[in-house]
């Protein structure tokens, strides 16, 4: 059955691994809206993770025909794919008389807060950027999957919104382009994601045109829009100031997009496993220093190429 965390946390009983699965919720939009499908157990007697699946790669037809004329026959493509399931999260060892002295901010408590900070940055880096092909490592992530496909869009001259005076000069073209991008996928997407200074400039051509909402979440927290789809910053890479989307020697940024769905782009992780993990130190046997880790067992997939895309060149620095 497939979960997403909030769901997965009523399925804990721990009351700490509660708190940190609302944790990676709260720290990551998509570990939030993210579904999981948990459905992959080791196979063979081995230790591989694999979840097979089927993309969508072109679409299917529909046409007139005349009396005693038969259909042209066409078939919608699809290709096979898999995707391994791979391990990332972290670890850390606090002296068993520095957690006994409590204070403002218990340093056990702190340190598994930043290390669910650190694995959620791991996974958005990932999510953009991860490619098999150059770390075994990782799972393929979105800049992989949507690459030279037909919703990769590639304007023949950025679209500058470097300044005040260029995103005022600029906006209408750079919504209509948007618009019409986002009208080539499958359906509403669940985000359009970027880094800082990109959502900065998006937000700004959305209020120019009256498309700029901001709702809350379940924890309280702002989430901007433009129009009915969320904002995304993607973050920096974990342990460093760097974007996970970079901006290039031009000024030039790309911005994601994905529909969220089993049928579209969605995480997947173990049967019968929750998605995140956690083990505390334990002071209770000999041992001055223990260790506590957080783990998670996932990877994401995208099952229609219309469900996921790329726009380039926008001109931001």
């Amino acid at each position: 059955m497939a979960v997403t965390l909030e769901q997965a946390k009523l399925n804990v009983q721990d009351a700490l691994q509660m708190g940190i699965i609302d944790e990676f919720r709260k720290s990551n939009f998509l570990f939030d809206k993210l579904t999981f499908d948990d459905v992959v157990s080791p196979t063979g007697g081995g230790a591989t993770l694999t979840y097979g699946y089927t993309r969508v790669v072109t679409q299917p037809t529909a046409a007139f025909r005349e009396v005693n004329n038969e259909y042209i026959p066409q078939e919608a493509a699809k290709q096979r794919y898999t995707a391994d399931l791979k391990i990332f999260g972290g670890s850390f060892q606090v002296d068993r008389v520095i957690a006994n002295m409590g204070g403002i901010i218990n340093e056990v408590t702190f340190q598994m807060q930043q290390k669910v900070k650190a694995a959620a940055a791991l996974f958005n880096d990932t999510v953009i950027n991860g490619d098999t092909g150059v770390d075994g490592r990782v799972f393929d992530g979105l800049e992989k999957a949507v690459t030279g496909s037909s919703t990769e869009f590639v304007p023949a001259a950025a679209i500058d919104l470097s300044s005040t005076a260029n995103i005022t000069a600029n906006y209408v073209e750079f919504l209509d382009v948007l618009d019409e991008f986002l009208m080539g996928l499958d359906g509403e997407p669940g985000f359009i994601g970027g880094n800082l200074k990109l959502i900065a400039k998006i937000r700004a051509c959305a209020r120019r045109a009256g498309m700029y909402q901001v709702t809350k979440n379940d924890f309280g927290q702002q989430v901007e829009s433009y129009g009915n789809i969320p904002l995304i910053d993607f973050g920096t890479k974990a342990g460093t100031n760097d974007p996970v989307v970079p901006i290039d020697a031009n000024g030039e940024t790309p911005l994601y997009v994905a529909r969220l769905g089993l049928d579209g782009f969605h995480a997947v992780s173990m049967a019968g496993v929750p998605p995140v993990q956690t083990w505390l130190p334990d002071y209770s046997n000999s041992g001055a220093v223990k260790t506590g880790e957080v783990e998670m067992v996932a990877a994401v997939v995208l099952k229609a190429t219309k469900a996921a895309g790329i726009m380039r060149r926008i001109k931001v620095a």
